[in-house]
Formats: structure tokens, C-alpha cells, sequence
């Protein structure tokens, strides 16, 4: 929904199953009427789309991708963002380190991503600029060596110039213009602001501009404009806030590199904050969200550098004592504290109060594809969970 005119506001459908493009399809016919018809009755209602490998590959079967388009169109329903994270499974099994897999080394990971693309081109209304979120090249501690990450990064690059060769050719075709949004987060090859700019500055811009002068014919600064241009950031609250980075500092940085944030995950992580005597209460409440699906990373602030544990299963174990941890567990974004616990919603509302007077992007895509695996007395009705989070983000813009 598009939000004072200025913000294209939804929430992201990865926490629907749907790992065919039939389930998928039925996901959002059950749930997308039900959410408009509260928060957004009378206008248009934006969708962050997530489309495993398989459901993209059914969604170009036959008519499928016409159909879909004419079923948004006639319900006043239009794609401004899509999720291109996780490849395969996302629900009912392990996922944990493989939401990466196959990573930005791979064929598979650009195939894929390039098709999203073809999609998203078909689907997005004429006037929008709209994003695809990816993994930050790998995750971590596959790469095990000084030598492997370079490997990585530099394939990754590689790859990223191709796809802005296609998004060039998009938007000289069709006039829409298209981007790849990088999302960092904790045990990713890119964590943070200064991660990130390492990987456009000794990567990215120096490989895509030789690929882009080489294959276009344009000269260097016009190759570097494009690559900023179709290679950004996904600001995804959560993991920054894991990176115990504020968003100004976060922001800043970007704008004075020339990086461009593409859409903004509006997330929130646990916030663990430890008080003499009430300990036990607190590692109590927080083995709550010890679930065996997703990776959830723990971190900690040690003398100005960020420690991160694998996972929290690892921090029950060892109950470091340190006055504050942060979970990568994305919780309601309407959620300020929970029993013994509290969350980053406030980093939130800080982006918000940023964005009022710097609109660095105008896609903010709720995320929380935690809800299966929340502890119960957190689950409610899904749509209505979705409801109240688009609610109380339309009322802090």
C-alpha cells in the first residue's frame, strides 16, 4: 500500500509455505484478501513476494505468470518487492546455514535470481522502482580460509555484473527500472556497513565496471553508475541492529559511498538485557526461542567489536555473563518487550524518524517469518499478527 504518497508499505510472504508455485498461489489467495481488507479496503495493496526456486520455475509454466498478474490486478493487489533469499524450503524442516545454499559461487543461485527478475519485470506496475534481496555472496564459515573468501567474493562480483547487465537491458526495454538488494546479516560474508562497502569498493564496482565497459562499450564512470544504480543495500533493521550499528552512523556511511538502499526490512530482534538477581528468569524466557529451523545467531559488544555466537543453542550452554546480548529472532515488530525480555524495536522507530528527513528508500517490507516457531503465547491468527504489524508500522511512519 502506498503510504503518504511516499512509502510502498507490505509485508513479506515467505511466512506463508509455499515451495510450489500452486501452494504459493493458494497462500496468497487465503490470506492477501483478508489482510487488505483491513489495513488497505479502498486502494492498492503492495505484496512482498517470495518465490522458492520451484514456484518460480511453476509460476513460468503456461499462462501462470498472466494469470497471476490479471488475479493482482482485478483485487487491486501489485508486487513492488520480492524475496530472493532462500532458494529452497523455508518451512517445516531444517533450514538453519542453507538458506544461503546454493550461494552467489554457484550457476544456480544467478539462474535463479536472473528469472526472479524476468518476473518481477512482468509484474510491477509502470512508475515503481522495485528490488530482489539476496544473500551477502555466502555465508561465513563455509569459506574457511583468507583465500576462499576472496574465491567467493570475487565469483559473487562476477555474477552481480551480470545481473545488472540484465537490469541495464530491462529498463532499456521495458522503462522499469529494477535492483539486486545485498542483505547483510550476522555470519554472512557481509555483516556490516563496513563489510559491505569493502565488497563494492574491492569487488563489486572494479569487476562489474570491467565487465559493463567491455560488454556495453561505455566508459568507466558511466559502468560505476550503473552498478550503483542496480546493486544496493537491503537494510534489513534486524541484522543491523545485530551489528549494534545505529542507523544514522549505518546510513551515512552508505550515502557517502554511494550506496543506495533498496528497500528496507522492517524487523526486530531479541534484545537480552541482564540484571543482577533476575538472571535465571532471563535465560529462562529467552531458551523459549532455543527452535531447531532457523539459524538464530547471537551477538554481543566487547570492546567496540561485535562477537557472534553460531547459534542460540550455543549461548544457553555457555550463559556468558555480559550486561546486553542481541538474538537474530525476528519478533513482532509492535513487540517492546516479551517476559523477561525486550526487543529492537526501537531501532526501528529511529529508521522511521530517519527516513522523515532522508527518504533513502520508499520500500519498507515487513519481515517476520518467525511466526510458526514463536512461542505459543506470542501466536495468534496469522492474518491478524500480519494486520497489527502493517497497523502499527502505517502508524510510525
Amino acid at each position: 500500500m502506498l503510504v503518504d504518497n511516499k512509502y510502498h508499505v507490505g509485508y513479506c510472504s515467505n511466512i506463508h509455505p509455499g515451495e510450489d508455485w500452486e501452494q504459493t498461489f493458494n497462500s496468497l489467495k487465503t490470506y492477501l484478501p483478508k489482510i487488505k481488507k483491513e489495513v488497505s479496503p479502498d486502494s492498492a495493496f503492495g505484496i512482498g513476494l517470495r518465490l522458492s526456486n520451484i514456484a518460480s520455475l511453476g509460476l513460468n509454466e503456461d499462462d501462470n505468470l498472466k494469470e497471476f498478474k490479471d488475479w493482482l490486478d482485478q483485487n487491486q493487489f501489485y508486487a513492488f518487492t520480492m524475496n530472493g533469499f532462500p532458494y529452497g524450503n523455508f518451512h517445516n524442516e531444517r533450514v538453519k546455514d542453507m538458506v544461503h545454499a546454493p550461494d552467489w559461487t554457484t550457476s544456480e543461485r544467478l539462474d535463479y535470481t536472473k528469472r526472479l527478475f524476468d518476473q518481477l519485470a512482468f509484474l510491477i506496475p509502470e512508475g515503481i522502482s522495485g528490488g530482489i534481496s539476496t544473500s551477502p555472496v555466502s555465508y561465513r564459515h563455509w569459506h574457511t580460509s583468507s583465500e576462499a573468501l576472496h574465491k567467493a567474493f570475487t565469483i559473487g562480483a562476477e555474477s552481480m555484473a551480470k545481473v545488472v547487465l540484465q537490469l541495464a537491458d530491462i529498463e532499456r526495454t521495458t522503462g522499469k527500472s529494477l535492483h539486486l538488494d545485498i542483505e547483510p546479516e550476522p555470519d554472512g560474508m557481509m555483516e556490516n556497513s563496513d563489510e559491505v562497502i569493502h565488497f563494492y569498493e574491492e569487488y563489486l564496482i572494479p569487476i562489474a565496471t570491467r565487465k559493463l565497459m567491455d560488454v556495453q562499450g561505455c566508459d568507466q564512470e558511466k559502468a560505476k553508475d550503473l552498478i550503483l544504480k542496480h546493486i544496493t543495500v537491503c537494510y534489513d533493521v534486524c541484522h543491523f541492529s545485530l551489528a549494534y550499528e545505529e542507523p544514522e552512523y549505518t546510513l551515512e556511511k552508505f550515502r557517502k559511498a554511494g550506496i543506495k538502499v533498496g528497500k528496507i526490512q522492517v524487523s526486530s530482534a531479541l534484545k537480552i538485557l541482564f540484571k543482577d538477581g533476575e538472571n535465571e528468569e532471563i535465560w529462562r524466557s529467552l531458551a523459549q526461542f532455543n527452535e531447531p529451523t532457523y539459524l538464530h545467531q547471537v551477538t554481543e559488544k566487547v570492546g567496540g567489536k561485535v562477537v557472534t555466537y553460531k547459534d542460540l543453542a550455543e549461548v544457553l550452554e555457555k550463559r556468558p555473563k555480559v550486561p546486553e546480548l542481541r538474538s537474530h529472532f525476528h519478533v513482532p515488530i509492535f513487540l517492546e518487550k516479551y517476559d523477561n525480555l525486550f526487543s529492537t524495536q526501537d531501532q526501528i522507530i529511529k529508521v522511521l524518524e530517519y527516513l522523515k528527513k532522508d527518504q533513502f528508500s520508499d520500500q519498507l517490507e515487513i519481515e517476520t517469518y518467525t511466526w510458526d516457531v514463536l512461542p505459543k503465547n506470542l501466536k495468534t491468527e496469522l492474518s491478524n499478527s500480519i494486520v497489527r504489524e502493517l497497523e502499527w508500522l502505517k502508524n510510525n511512519i
